[in-house]
């Protein structure tokens, strides 16, 4: 099919040091410009960020320090950038949350503005989100074939998941299962030990608050020490124990990282 398109659309991705729009980095930006006459050019940059990648970024994309040693910094090509995207339309997956706010920060860190009052941006994960919906009455039709009557009567959601389930468990025997970074996490089985922890790899606490990084060490999942191990934190700023135990965070949350506080007194 082709796309009825007024304006050239700017696909585009970035890899960066990390999550946080504000204090990451970009490491490689690449741009495919799909113009309206079907043509398509490309652009893909690395760029040094001047500051380190943390192992778990590197460890994702495949990009490490001594990968970027010579390479230009984001203000040395951004001029070079703007004139590439011109005026056509964003495009990319989660670019609204995430690309988008992070290419922004860096134009404006080296004295530039990337203008998207005229432009049209476009996420293809919120198309993804608008059209697939991600709710038990869709997961029901999808996995077993029928409509959930009474939906939201607890009894009825309850024997449509426990029938989404079995059906699951069917459908995936023996696929791989990958994480949102295409990590293998290991084929899919039908036991219930397997399932547990195919689904919670990296989980330390229920709520999220903290996960495993790749060398299985506890890690904050938010805040200003994102990505940085409890242990570490608690060492360089013990007082923010303190804090999260006072904070309104959940029980089981201060549980954790209070379990990882009396480890490290013990080693």
């Amino acid at each position: 099919m082709k796309l009825n398109l007024k304006n050239p659309i700017a696909f585009f991705d970035l890899e960066a040091t990390g999550t946080n729009i504000s204090t990451d980095r970009i490491v490689e930006i690449s741009i495919v410009k799909l113009h309206p006459d079907g043509s398509t050019e490309t652009m893909t940059r690395r760029v040094n960020p001047g500051i380190p990648i943390p192992l778990e970024a590197s460890l994702i994309h495949g990009i490490y320090d001594a990968d970027l040693v010579g390479e230009p910094t984001f203000k040395e090509i951004a001029r070079e950038l703007l004139q590439f995207f011109g005026s056509a339309d964003l495009a990319g997956f989660n670019v609204l949350k995430y690309d988008i706010p992070l290419l922004s920060e860096e134009f404006h860190r080296a004295g530039l503005e990337l203008p998207l009052e005229k432009r049209n941006l476009l996420d293809a994960q919120k198309i993804f989100h608008l059209m697939e919906k991600r709710n038990l009455t869709s997961a029901y039709k999808f996995y077993c074939g029928k409509t959930l009557e009474d939906a939201h009567s607890a009894e009825a959601d309850t024997k449509a998941t426990m029938d989404v389930f079995i059906a699951q468990v069917e459908r995936y025997l023996g696929e791989e299962a990958e994480d949102l970074q295409g990590n293998k996490l290991g084929a899919f089985e039908n036991d219930m030990k397997k399932i547990h922890e195919l689904v919670n790899s990296n989980m330390v606490d229920l709520a999220g608050r903290f996960v495993y990084n790749s060398d299985g060490q506890e890690i904050f999942n938010f805040g200003k020490h994102k990505g940085k191990t409890i242990s570490q934190v608690l060492k360089e700023e013990p007082g923010y124990y303190d804090w999260m135990m006072r904070g309104d965070f959940p029980i089981d949350t201060k549980r954790k990282l209070t379990q990882v506080k009396l480890r490290g007194f013990q080693n």
